[in-house]
């Protein structure tokens, strides 16, 4: 049996996607503000699953077929014809529970459509509320891994690149990493671990989400480790509970 380390790598932007083998790998999708995070909220609070989609006219007719909601957001706000946005704090269990969401967001949706169209093997969805899980996986499966980050319309952003890091942090020993990315994710994460809601306001998506929108409470549990401890697992179209 060999001993070989499986590889890990870091693609910062969905632009540089391409550049990733996706094949045999498990591919995390990471959209920390906050689409993942709202995808592990309503799957720890009794979502039946979650059908992620890259349009709204595909939300509302998928939603309307299976009889689910459909919710998502465009540019931080909720989206034009939807009555349900992005915001993790949305999906309590009393709303969500035995319900299907069908999700579309600027960033995260369309990165993991962006995943299934590029060959990826596996794919699941990685933010703070749910890092141990994610690790938890990795670690169990032994396979090579993307950490998929969806950035800000291709660009890059610094809260997915430090969810990436937190991740490496933990997982590091295991795998076989030559990637710069990767190497920068976790030494960012390191510096600011400590405290990353004192780090928030430094962020430009913050900037986005709390002066426009006053989501102050979103980012807080965004930020906080393991709040929604369950592994979302890309299968047959819908995420659901790994």
């Amino acid at each position: 049996m060999s001993s070989k380390k499986p590889a890990l790598f870091t693609c910062v932007s969905p632009a540089l996607l391409h550049l990733y083998g996706l094949h045999d790998a498990i591919v995390v999708i990471i959209d920390v503000f906050r689409a993942t995070s709202t995808i592990a909220s309503a799957l720890h609070n009794g979502a039946r699953c979650i059908v992620p989609v890259d349009t709204v006219p595909k939300a509302l007719e998928i939603s309307k077929a299976l009889g689910g909601i459909a919710a998502g957001e465009r540019d931080g706000k909720i989206a034009d014809g939807l009555q349900h946005g992005n915001s993790p704090l949305e999906y309590s269990r009393d709303f969500i529970e035995n319900q299907t969401l069908v999700l579309t967001t600027t960033n995260g949706t369309r990165l993991l459509q962006m995943a299934l169209d590029n060959g990826a093997d596996t794919i699941i969805t990685g933010s703070f509320p749910n890092l141990s899980a994610v690790c938890t996986f990795l670690l169990q499966q032994n396979k090579n891994v993307v950490l998929g980050c969806a950035g800000w319309k291709d660009r890059f952003n610094l809260e997915d690149t430090l969810f990436a890091g937190a991740v490496i942090e933990r997982v590091q020993e295991h795998f076989s990493i030559h990637c710069d990315s990767s190497l920068t994710a976790v030494n960012m994460y390191t510096s600011m671990k400590d405290d990353l809601m004192a780090h928030a306001p430094k962020l430009t998506h913050y900037h986005r989400l709390v002066e426009r929108f006053g989501l102050i409470d979103d980012i807080r549990f965004c930020l906080t480790n393991d709040l929604a401890p369950v592994l979302p697992l890309y299968r047959d179209g819908r995420l659901i509970k790994g």
